[in-house]
């Protein structure tokens, strides 16, 4: 084997144990966790429990509930709208073709806040029919139990994926089959069906993939509803019992299961994968301009969606300006005020959350920069064996649930080195050549100061790094690979034949050329990252290590001021978003909608 070969497979291994550690352990451990008994074996008695158990069954109906019935939501939503945008030009097609991602801006479970406002027995809606005599009694537009609320909010908030990965596969295709088509005398419907449909098959799947494993173990938004009986919510719940129950495990298996199952079932059944490659377009702009009533029509299908798609928001910016009380069976805040504003800047619980949460944020998105370019250029400018494997791997958390990563890397705190003994082969193995005390050190937890979640001393900082840049990896590394493959291989080529060396050509060549996805990428993982649910709701168990989302979540449910400085701080969270997700688009095009595809 050559030298550049030996390097290239050295750094492919390399990476991928690395994955292995922080990416596919966590999931094993969990996995482990809900099939060990008592005596060290395995049983199935623990996930056959969830099923037996009603109040876990029915958390898990609710959860499946939950994700098909905001996966359905989001394809009629999203489905129009890519159509009307792929395929016409009209008056405000750039603008809207912006709004239209405003969703993207606002976590859900912060959106939840504004949903509650305006829509909850107390809230804008109720007041406003109260006030012109439509209802004598507040209607409960939530649900029972906040179900619908959930299922609204996730809706709105997860359409734009579909709305991406369609648009992306749309563009592709060749308006030629869809004009013979229609010369044959097919009738629009006909023409969707048959034609345009199987086409876009596979980019529709991996929008509803991303959608319903997201919405199937969304944590935040059924916490701030305060629905407790869904799955997630139930795991979360049993986090102080990991260490004596096995009962969170069995549940992480079975939604990971459910999630892995879907994810399957829709790779191999018949017609995922479309037809073949010949259909992709065959010449650029195929797009009709409409006229000024269908135009019109057009533009009020974008505004009706972003109207109802900005609710939330809308919510939620009300709640932060609102003075404490002041926006109770009223349509809008009877007094309005900045102190909130100027609260999330300078509340101790506030302001240093926002510290932790930059500080992750930009240590994850260095280390996602590091190792997915170095990934990106094996997957794209190599023809070793087992790159595939490692595209894989890089793009797995976007399929696995960010909740089942969460409880595994709990699970990573409670075995050696971080605690208890060695495993039975490793003290075999060492305990002839090491010294007694050596030995003894390290067979007793010797880094469980270094990353602990339930214990009396918690560290949780390390774990939250780890998993804010396994959770985005996928997006610098689909980011890199974009700009890779637009970019001729020929300018490296030839500046290693003049002599530059690997790292020079690198440093030289490739990233000055990919530079622009490259920011787009780290954006987006920064943005993600300093937003992330799952992570710091279960990570960060003490104050002093909130994260902003963490923070966001315990002051809205403090009484007084609390939701008023958690409704601004969601806000500000927004305008974040909003900054990088424009960025995004701007230097990614089209292609924003592959790094949410599985």
């Amino acid at each position: 084997m050559r030298n550049s070969s030996f390097g290239k497979y050295l750094t492919l291994y390399g990476i991928m144990a690395l994955l292995g550690v922080v990416l596919i352990y966590p999931i094993w451990l969990t996995v482990r966790g809900g099939f060990m008994s008592v005596d060290g074996g395995y049983t199935l008695y623990h996930v056959l429990d969830v099923f037996r158990d009603e109040n876990l069954r029915w958390g898990l109906f609710n959860a499946l509930t939950i994700a098909t019935v905001t996966t359905f939501l989001s394809i009629v939503i999203s489905m129009p709208l890519a159509m009307v945008a792929a395929r016409h030009e009209f008056p405000g097609k750039t603008l809207f073709g912006a709004l239209v991602l405003i969703p993207l801006i606002l976590p859900p479970f912060v959106g939840a806040i504004g949903v509650r406002h305006l829509l909850g027995r107390s809230g804008s809606l109720n007041a406003m029919l109260a006030d012109l005599g439509v209802i004598d009694a507040p209607l409960d537009l939530l649900g029972d139990g906040g179900l619908f609320g959930v299922i609204l909010v996730e809706a709105l908030h997860l359409y734009p994926i579909i709305y991406l990965n369609l648009l992306a596969a749309l563009a592709n295709l060749d308006p030629a089959l869809d004009e013979a088509a229609r010369d044959s005398g097919a009738g629009a419907w006909m023409r969707f069906r048959r034609i345009t449909l199987p086409l876009v098959r596979p980019g529709l799947f991996a929008g509803c993939t991303i959608t319903f494993i997201w919405s199937f173990t969304e944590l935040g938004t059924p916490l701030m509803f305060e629905f407790r009986q869904v799955t997630p919510v139930q795991i979360f719940d049993g986090l102080k019992q990991m260490e004596t129950s096995a009962e969170p495990f069995a549940l992480t298996v079975v939604m990971l299961s459910t999630a892995t199952l879907f994810y399957v079932l829709g790779r191999v059944l018949p017609g995922v994968k479309g037809v073949a490659a010949s259909a992709k377009a065959s010449r650029g702009d195929s797009s009709v301009r409409l006229g000024p009533v269908a135009g019109i029509l057009a533009a009020l299908l974008f505004g009706t969606v972003i109207g109802i798609a900005s609710m939330p928001h809308v919510g939620v910016i009300l709640a932060s300006l609102s003075v404490e009380g002041q926006w109770y069976q009223s349509i809008l805040p009877r007094a309005f005020t900045l102190h909130n504003y100027t609260e999330a800047l300078s509340h101790p619980l506030a302001i240093g959350s926002i510290r932790i949460s930059l500080f992750l944020a930009a240590i994850a998105v260095i280390l996602d920069l590091v190792v997915g370019v170095i990934a990106a250029r094996l997957i794209v400018r190599t023809k070793i064996r087992g790159r595939a494997i490692l595209d894989a791997l890089c793009m797995l958390p976007l399929a696995v649930p960010g909740l089942v990563m969460a409880f595994g890397y709990v699970a990573m705190t409670l075995e050696w080195p971080f605690q208890g003994p060695m495993p039975g082969w490793l003290a075999f193995f060492f305990s002839p050549i090491l010294p007694q005390g050596t030995f003894a050190s390290l067979n007793d937890g010797p880094l469980g100061w270094a990353a602990n979640v339930l214990g009396a001393d918690p560290n949780p900082i390390p774990l939250l790094i780890v998993a804010y840049a396994v959770r985005r990896l996928p997006y610098v590394v689909r980011a890199t690979v974009a700009g890779l493959e637009q970019t001729p291989v020929d300018l490296e080529e030839a500046a290693q034949g003049l002599g530059a060396g690997k790292l020079t050509v690198l440093r030289r060549v490739v990233l000055p050329l990919v530079a622009a996805n490259l920011v787009a990428g780290a954006l987006l993982a920064f943005s993600f990252s300093m937003l992330e649910v799952s992570d710091s709701l279960i990570l960060a168990q003490r104050e002093a290590d909130y994260p902003i989302t963490k923070a966001i979540y315990v002051l809205f449910e403090r009484l007084g001021d609390g939701p008023g400085i958690a409704s601004a701080m969601g806000t500000w969270a927004m305008l974040l978003l909003a900054c990088t997700l424009a960025g995004a688009s701007l230097l990614l095009g089209k292609k924003l909608g592959a790094v949410f595809r599985a």
